[in-house]
């Protein structure tokens, strides 16, 4: 079950089927979605079939990013644990929320949050070469370009050469 976390600015919390029309707003936008695997939402249904489609399990936390000062989800993005013991975040934002420090504030908030809950030392994040923004958040969290990569969308019909990241604490 995902937690509530409350930052300075932001509560993270978990997202519902009464938030697809704020979320629409973003997931519609092709300047937000030009760098992710989903394709820009055609209507509502398609948003709500995204969050009804959310896992509910162990090691998935999926949030909704609402803006303390007035109370408006502005974004959404998770962690998760993958199978080689890493955990990858990711996030969006509506793009008039850009370069305000939102997706730094709430990746560190998840960091610190599967810090905390499960003693996690491994972090990951993957972003388009392009996709400047992104990589000076995933710095900005103390992680470390490693590698390129590549992703494709979710229908595959594009790719994206990518920027892997990574932070390894402890004795990793």
């Amino acid at each position: 079950m995902t937690a509530t976390i409350t930052t300075e600015r932001l509560i993270l919390r978990p997202l519902t089927l009464d938030d697809a029309d704020a979320a629409f707003e973003w997931t519609s936008d092709e300047r937000v979605t030009k760098f992710m695997p989903y394709a820009p939402h055609e209507n509502t249904e398609v948003t709500k079939e995204w969050l009804r489609s959310i896992p509910d399990i162990d090691n998935v936390f999926d949030f909704g990013f609402v803006r303390k000062s007035d109370n408006k989800l502005i974004g959404s993005g998770g962690i998760r644990l993958k199978d080689d013991g890493f955990w990858d975040f990711g996030y969006n934002f509506r793009y008039d929320c850009w370069n305000m420090g939102y997706a730094t504030e709430a990746s560190a908030a998840m960091i610190d949050y599967v810090r905390r809950k499960f003693g996690a030392e491994c972090f990951r994040a993957e972003c388009a070469v392009e996709n400047t923004g992104s990589a000076r958040v995933m710095e900005k969290c103390g992680l470390h370009f490693v590698r390129n990569g590549e992703y494709s969308t979710f229908d595959g019909t594009k790719t994206f050469r990518s920027k892997i990241y990574e932070l390894k604490e402890g004795n990793q």
